[in-house]
């Protein structure tokens, strides 16, 4: 039971056992909502053979959903106290989210962000009152205190900006909105120059691939539709069949290839982490777009999309391939021994892009490249036993009691 309020002191950066709260789970899963909602506007727009704007607009409302699950991660992991304050203001955020992705499609159809930008009002409200709790909790003077004082001021004046976006000329916003958003982006930056808040690496991790999984959790629901779709078209049987396997092996190998490091032993600090952790929007963003394109596949099979077999199976096979190479980019490549290990995923992600000139066969064809990089990298990894815990092999899940957090050490 939370107590009703305690003081918010910082977190300390090597406290044992540090996991995700029942709060934080509940935060992620209302993401879904939002995240469902700007894949439902990519299918549509994919579908109907508006790829550019598309996949513009799903960049641009995607990445707001990604900041503002970013603003909450890195404060909960300094500063989480699970007090009544605390709780209400993470549930404060929640209904801004849920505002948001009310206002998604308005934003990705008609560049209206009008109810996006009242829920992030929402959102950045309930924030700036923790970031200001915060400060307060810190000595007068200290530098932990003039950081919390300025991620405070920088929230709020980076929201004054979107809120001001909102009387800009229509075909201005995007660019503006580029602008306010590098400004959000450097906010961290300069608010930690003196004094890093102490965020735990491996809550971090943890809460990272939570999100991932998701992300992945709406692709995997993409692929049931397209095994239900099969089921009902009993005409396109031979068609939609194997976009689900396709997808399915996609899925699957997304998921070992994403927890095959343990990240955290890199999480020394934010010039680490940063880069890191901004990298993820590409590695998100991916991951759900894979859902929509799957969803596309299904529909150009049964003739409801109005493109080309090879744009439909270009709508899996591109994102699938920057999932690879962001994966591998971002952390894989730090657990990797010789030539041979580094150039899987690479490779692997210029073959899953090419699968997109198969045609109708794109989407198996993704998903058995994507399976054989898997099987690859354990067979590489599986020559050089892990003197880890457990006797594990790396690249597969170790004995120990931190099961899949500590899955590995680079196998692919």
């Amino acid at each position: 039971m939370a107590g009703v309020v305690r003081h918010m002191t910082a977190r300390a950066r090597d406290e044992e056992h540090r996991a995700s709260t029942p709060l934080e789970l509940f935060f992620d899963l209302c993401f879904v909502v939002a995240v469902a909602q700007a894949g439902a506007r990519l299918v549509h727009s994919l579908a109907e053979g508006h790829a550019g704007s598309g996949v513009i607009g799903y960049v641009f409302v995607f990445w707001g959903i990604w900041w503002a699950w970013m603003n909450f991660t890195w404060f909960a992991s300094a500063y989480d106290v699970d007090d009544v304050p605390y709780r209400v203001a993470t549930l404060v955020q929640i209904c801004g989210v849920l505002i948001y992705a009310a206002g998604v499609p308005q934003a990705f159809s008609e560049n209206d962000w009008t109810i996006a930008v009242v829920g992030y009002l929402v959102m950045r409200l309930a924030l700036t009152c923790q970031w200001l709790r915060a400060a307060a909790s810190e000595d007068r003077g200290s530098p932990a205190r003039r950081t919390a004082v300025r991620y405070a001021v920088g929230v709020a004046v980076c929201q004054a900006a979107w809120v001001g976006l909102l009387w800009a000329p229509e075909e201005t916003r995007r660019w503006l909105f580029l602008v306010v958003g590098i400004a959000e982006m450097l906010v961290p930056l300069v608010a930690e120059r003196d004094q890093e808040t102490p965020w735990h690496p491996h809550h971090i991790e943890e809460r990272y691939g939570l999100f991932t999984l998701i992300v992945l959790g709406e692709t995997m629901s993409a692929a049931t539709v397209a095994v239900q779709s099969a089921l009902d078209e009993h005409e396109a049987l031979d068609r939609l069949l194997p976009i689900a396997g396709g997808g399915i092996l996609i899925v699957f190998a997304a998921w070992w290839i994403y927890f095959a490091a343990p990240v955290h032993q890199r999480l020394a600090g934010d010039r680490e982490a940063i880069p890191w952790g901004y990298g993820h929007l590409a590695i998100f963003g991916s991951a759900a777009a894979i859902g929509a394109g799957l969803e596309v596949a299904v529909e150009q099979a049964v003739g409801e999309a109005h493109i080309t077999a090879r744009a439909a199976g270009a709508a899996v096979c591109v994102p699938a391939g920057v999932f690879l190479i962001m994966v591998w980019l971002l952390h894989a490549r730090h657990f990797k021994r010789g030539a041979a290990e580094q150039l899987v995923l690479p490779v692997a992600s210029v073959g899953v892009v090419c699968c997109l000139f198969a045609g109708a066969w794109a989407v198996p064809a993704a998903g058995l490249v994507a399976a054989a990089a898997v099987a690859v990298g354990v067979a590489l990894a599986a020559r050089i036993p892990e003197d880890g815990p457990g006797g594990s092999v790396r690249g597969l899940p170790p004995t120990g009691p931190e099961g899949a957090a500590d899955a590995g050490d680079g196998s692919l």
